[in-house]
């Protein structure tokens, strides 16, 4: 046989210093991400039949994992939906958040399963819950008989514009954000945003931190629609109230998602590094672990584009009428500009260390251009970093006196 010969698709044999064999496969991923209000009303059908590939039969059995805050809120309403539709289901109640986002959770969530004895080609384990939950979940699906398939249905505003529709599952481990974990898509997630309504208002903020960093980067038209539809639309949480909110919503809604997902697609297992999805998310993964429990997820990462917007503008990169419109619509979405942990100097230049490992030897850093572009520099500073510190505390200076949902000039 040649050196080199090609005997099957993928597969090769070199002879010339004994015999090695290079294997080349590519496998296919195909997931859903369903919109579905009011989900668990007994007529609505989506779980059962609104994905094809994973469907739900009267006489089937279950393990549903759920947020312990969803349990005792929405708890009765989901299983007498199950009832009603004569699917017997085991449930495993669980706290879920950044605090506790740790091994021992996956491993409850592992002895779950095993327990069950399910069966990983047709019993889908079902997590209901925020992008904590679904995290763990999809985590612990991930790892048992090496990949058992789950259904996320998040109920934080958070969970269903990011968490929800990418990919990737983990949990924290020693002092580093999700750093066990794995590229696990569930079969289906269902988007129900009549969960929202019983969320409180600090943690619609959250998810609308992850919207407005798809804004910043990706679309002008988005920023417009936060700036002027924004509060309003966080105040009635996304529900749609009035015709103009229910427009304002549903735009806000599908857009950010749209947006994530056009980004995500190309590039589902991050081979390639340089990813604006990334923006907010170079120095928040160190400042949530180091402020916990006082931040959330989504305002550590408002944090960041907050500094990297001041770093935009010490480059000329954003104007300062830009920059004090973002600034303005962060404050006005309920999000902080500012936390105490920023007074830690040596904290930026820990977090762009980790970045630059985790990014393979660079920065790859997301920076805004003006309002819904970006572009990638690899030389930041610590002298920039501090000066831009120095830039985003006069900012929160200027603002903290106004309560936080207010558009600063309204």
């Amino acid at each position: 046989m040649q050196s080199g010969t090609q005997f099957t698709q993928g597969l090769r044999l070199a002879m010339d210093d004994g015999p090695a064999w290079t294997v080349e496969a590519v496998r296919q991923v195909r997931y859903h991400v369903v919109g579905s209000d009011h989900l668990f009303s007994t007529h609505n059908t989506d779980l059962l039949d609104g994905c094809p590939e994973a469907p739900l039969r009267a006489g089937e059995r279950r393990l549903v994992v759920i947020d312990e805050n969803v349990e005792k809120l929405h708890g009765a309403r989901i299983r007498e939906y199950f009832a009603f539709h004569d699917v017997r289901i085991t449930v495993l109640v669980l706290r879920a958040d950044e605090t506790v986002k740790q091994w021992d959770a996956v491993s409850r969530v592992v002895d779950a399963m095993n327990d069950f004895g399910i069966d990983r080609r047709r019993e889908p384990v079902i997590a209901i819950g925020g992008g904590v939950l679904t995290d763990v979940v999809g985590f612990a699906a991930s790892l048992y008989r090496r990949g058992t398939p789950y259904i996320r249905i998040p109920t934080t505003l958070i969970g269903l514009v990011d968490a929800g529709v990418g990919v990737k599952t983990g949990v924290n481990y020693s002092s580093g954000k999700n750093r066990l974990g794995t590229y696990a898509p569930a079969k289906v997630t269902f988007l129900d945003r009549s969960f929202l309504r019983s969320l409180d208002l600090r943690h619609i903020s959250n998810g609308l931190a992850e919207i407005l960093k798809m804004a910043l980067i990706r679309s002008e038209d988005l920023f417009a629609l936060l700036e002027t539809h924004g509060p309003a639309v966080r105040a009635d949480r996304f529900q749609g109230s009035t015709g103009t909110l229910a427009r304002a919503a549903d735009a806000i809604f599908a857009d950010s998602i749209h947006l994530m997902l056009e980004e995500l697609q190309p590039n589902l297992w991050e081979s390639a590094l340089e990813r604006c999805v990334d923006y907010g998310h170079t120095f928040s993964p160190t400042i949530e672990m180091h402020a916990l429990p006082e931040l959330l997820h989504g305002e550590a990462v408002v944090i960041d584009m907050a500094l990297t917007t001041a770093l935009g503008t010490l480059r000329g990169d954003v104007s300062q009428e830009e920059a004090d419109r973002i600034f303005a619509v962060i404050r006005a979405l309920g999000l902080p500009l500012w936390s105490d942990v920023l007074q830690d100097r040596g904290l930026l230049e820990e977090a762009l260390r980790d970045t630059v490992r985790h990014r393979d030897g660079q920065q790859r850093l997301p920076l805004p251009v003006g309002i819904g572009r970006h572009r990638f520099v690899n030389d930041v500073e610590p002298a920039e970093l501090e000066a831009a510190t120095r830039v985003l505390r006069q900012a929160h200076e200027a603002v903290r006196h106004l309560p936080a949902g207010t558009l600063v000039g309204a």
